[in-house]
């Protein structure tokens, strides 16, 4: 016998689900319990006691058969011998026959809801059990469920629950309780009134929400840092459930499901359930192997299916009933908006805001088990209870000596102090007169005090994914002191509105997602008031170059856009900016060299870097821009590079890492005055001797090539510094290695070198550390050459 508690799995779930699982739903959960023991019950006997047993029907003798007459006499004769006993009919038929007969029987004459019946509510059963717990074990919804559940009991069983509405009341104990007291009683006395009936979620239970103690002026620490964590994550599960109404449509499919499931079973099951018959007639074919073609038959267990039959009817009604009356409730009511307005008059606090969508359908469903969580639930709603208690003791925790220790230098040489997902802004930060750089992440709902006028040094801020409000007096030294904004958002909303108004701004970096339509970008529509802007970093996903930023453009020197993949078209913008010394398009899907750069005449480096190039033959434009010295095609599909680039007579830097090159051509080194050259992570085989013209050659790479020999030409350019060779076919390194006596990198690895020059010793400027190569072929080289590079 199958044991019940096998089929736990289907319908177990997490114990504190329990909250979101009303009346109803447990109700159901029984009778599916109870259908499936029927189910269980009705399979066993199935298996376990025989089905049906038939006897030999003999017909009249004046339609006997021929062939039954012989077979009669046949039988007759054999059993001539044997003496007759008058024990009743005999039909000459031994067990194997009678087993043969019964299953050709079961299988031919006995209806198929008869024979099939308990596996019909064993399924039906199962399938009523997985579809009410659907809704908690489906990924999109369970996420949602499982969160919202550890916040709630977590905000419930917080004794800062308690403690917080009385820091937001701002009254005492006793006031509180007078005042909640009078509350109830006003509402005890009109139970009648519709009007916050209509509006509101809770039912009026009394309950003292506040302490019947004081609370203490010092907070405990461990409390309020689990208080602080706790509206953290109710605020940004709210913004996440808020969105969509999955649990919603996931709970009323599955009731929808369920009462379809009901008509159903019920339209079949009652017009088939008196197909459950005792007695069965069987006609079969096979006379010519027993002598009998029909047979009557009992279903052993009819009588027994029948009752379950109607049983099972009457649980299945009572099912579906309750399930018509789930489709009322969600039907009936708004279950995608929730009030919190009878909490509002209770407890004071004015800003708890009603909710929407799968959050309000939660809420709705919590209420169903007990609206004492929902009370305790909405406290951790409000802002201003929120910021009450972050500021409670921010301070205490953040001390000036403490900030005092966080202070480093940054990349800019500034003092800096660096302060990541705090509950609000410190005071104690503009006690520290020496600060230069503030940097701030993940802060939300702060506001910048005046006092930061204090911070006289103070010339850099960066913000990232932060929302601060700042204070008139300090927006008015913002505008006069702050040279360098950064800002990383993930919403325009995070982008603070007293960003355009600091005209004495000359560094400007936003990093996050716009509105791919320039037109609608109203954020970056407002640049257009930094005069005083020289750099503007913008790393987005526009499509277009804004007019904003051409507006500025007569102070603009170096505009580096990374745009992530989104295709920037119409650049003839571009044109506007004449005094653009560098301009980064990084990862725009360009797939030409834009006309429009070819008239900024002070450009001086340029970088295309994770483009779509294929082939760059405009770059014989460039030899317009006299002052180009810095060009970045790297990270794209060029093929070739084509004989016009000989012209770029300025170049000094040259970066064709990660392409498809295969040939290194000879006009390339007739940019004699280049110091830096990258062509590693491509397909060259071979280096033409013309490399040998690059005298002012300082930088040179060729990694992760197909190299197999390196010309002596190479080592004539004797202002090499770093020479990088690793990853090629190389299986010799020339003695005139020690021409390079500048060399400070030289890296060899992964090639096929047996040994290395000793003449390496000759690189005097080249140690141990700057030598990449394998420890084995370190070894090759004399003792006092490896002593002398080991030597620092």
């Amino acid at each position: 016998m199958i044991p019940v508690m096998e089929f736990r799995q289907f319908s177990e779930q997490q114990p504190a689900f329990r909250v979101l699982k009303p009346w109803w739903d447990v109700f159901t959960d029984y009778l599916s319990v109870v259908m499936l023991m029927i189910g269980v019950f009705g399979c066993t006997l199935q298996v376990m006691q025989d089905k049906i047993i038939c006897l030999p029907q003999r017909e009249s003798s004046g339609n006997t058969s021929e062939v039954e007459v012989k077979s009669l006499l046949h039988l007759q004769s054999n059993i001539s011998a044997v003496p007759r006993e008058m024990t009743g009919l005999k039909t000459q038929l031994d067990f194997q026959q009678y087993l043969f007969i019964n299953q050709m029987c079961y299988e031919k004459a006995l209806h198929w809801y008869a024979k099939f019946f308990p596996y019909l509510v064993l399924i039906h059963t199962l399938i009523f059990m997985v579809c009410s717990n659907f809704w908690f074990k489906f990924p999109g919804s369970s996420s949602k469920i499982e969160h919202f559940i550890s916040m709630l009991s977590k905000c419930f069983d917080s004794p800062w629950t308690t403690r917080a509405l009385s820091e937001v009341s701002g009254e005492n104990p006793e006031e509180k309780d007078k005042k909640s007291d009078t509350s109830r009683s006003n509402i005890a006395l009109s139970p009648g009134e519709g009007s916050l009936e209509k509006t509101q979620s809770l039912r009026s239970i009394p309950e003292k929400i506040v302490a019947d103690k004081p609370s203490a002026s010092a907070l405990d620490k461990k409390e309020g840092e689990q208080a602080k964590a706790l509206f953290e994550k109710v605020k940004k599960f709210r913004l996440h459930v808020e969105e969509g109404d999955i649990l919603y449509l996931m709970y009323v499919r599955q009731t929808v499901f369920k009462v379809f499931k009901f008509l159903l079973i019920i339209a079949y099951n009652s017009s088939l359930v008196n197909k459950v018959r005792n007695r069965v007639s069987c006609q079969v074919e096979i006379q010519d192997m027993t002598g009998y073609r029909n047979f009557q038959c009992n279903h052993t267990m009819a009588h027994l299916f029948s009752k379950l039959s109607y049983c099972y009817l009457c649980l299945v009604a009572v099912y579906g009933l309750t399930s018509l009356y789930t489709s009322y409730w969600l039907f009936y009511r708004s279950l995608k908006e929730y009030s919190f307005e009878y909490v509002r008059q209770e407890t004071g606090i004015n800003d708890i805001p009603d909710v929407k969508n799968d959050f309000a359908f939660m809420l709705h469903m919590i209420d169903q088990y007990d609206p004492l969580y929902s009370k305790r639930f909405a406290v951790f709603l409000s802002e201003v209870s929120e910021n009450k208690l972050k500021q409670l003791n921010l301070n205490n925790d953040w001390t000036a000596d403490k900030l005092r220790q966080r202070l480093q230098t940054n990349s800019n040489n500034r003092l800096e102090l660096q302060l990541f997902m705090l509950p609000g802004l410190p005071d104690t930060v503009f006690e520290l007169t020496e600060l230069q750089s503030l940097k701030l992440e993940i802060i939300n709902n702060a506001t910048i005090p005046g006092s930061i006028s204090q911070l006289e040094d103070l010339q850099e801020l960066s913000l990232y994914q932060c929302s601060l409000k700042s204070q008139t007096t300090a927006t008015s030294f913002l505008k006069e002191n702050l040279k360098v904004l950064r800002v990383k958002f993930d919403d325009n909303r995070e982008l603070p509105n007293w960003m355009y108004v600091l005209r004495n701004l000359e560094e400007l970096y936003l990093t996050g997602s716009l509105s791919p339509d320039a037109s609608k970008n109203i954020a970056l529509e407002s640049l257009r008031e930094m005069k005083g802007l020289k750099l503007l970093y913008l790393k987005s996903n526009l499509t277009k170059i804004p007019q904003s930023i051409v507006d500025v453009s007569s102070h603009l020197q170096r505009l580096y856009l990374h745009n992530d993949g989104t295709k920037l078209v119409m650049l003839n913008n571009l044109k506007k900016m004449t005094n653009l010394i560098e301009l980064e398009l990084v990862h725009c899907d360009l797939e030409r060299i834009p006309h429009a750069i070819f008239s900024l005449t002070n450009l001086q480096e340029l970088d295309l870097k994770e483009n779509n190039l294929r082939s760059i033959e405009e770059i014989i434009s460039f030899q317009h821009l006299r002052k180009l010295t810095c060009l970045k095609l790297w990270h794209n599909g060029i093929m070739y590079i084509p004989e016009h680039i000989k012209k770029l007579g300025s170049l000094e830097r040259l970066y064709f890492s990660h392409n498809k090159i295969e040939i290194l051509p000879s006009h390339l080194f007739l940019c004699n005055k280049l110091r830096y050259l990258d062509v590693s992570n491509n397909d060259i085989r071979f280096i033409p001797p013309e490399i040998g013209v690059l005298q002012s050659l300082q930088y040179f790479s060729v990694t992760c090539n197909k190299i197999e020999n390196l010309p002596d030409e190479l080592f004539f350019c004797k202002k090499l510094k770093t020479l990088k060779l690793g990853k090629n076919s190389l299986s010799s390194l020339s003695p005139k290695i020690s021409y390079l006596a500048q060399l400070t990198y030289l890296d060899l690895k992964g090639n096929h070198f047996e040994l290395l020059p000793q003449e390496l010793g000759c690189c005097r400027a080249l140690k141990h550390s700057g030598l990449i190569v394998e420890d084995t072929l370190f070894q090759t080289l004399p003792p006092d050459v490896r002593d002398q590079m080991k030597a620092e």
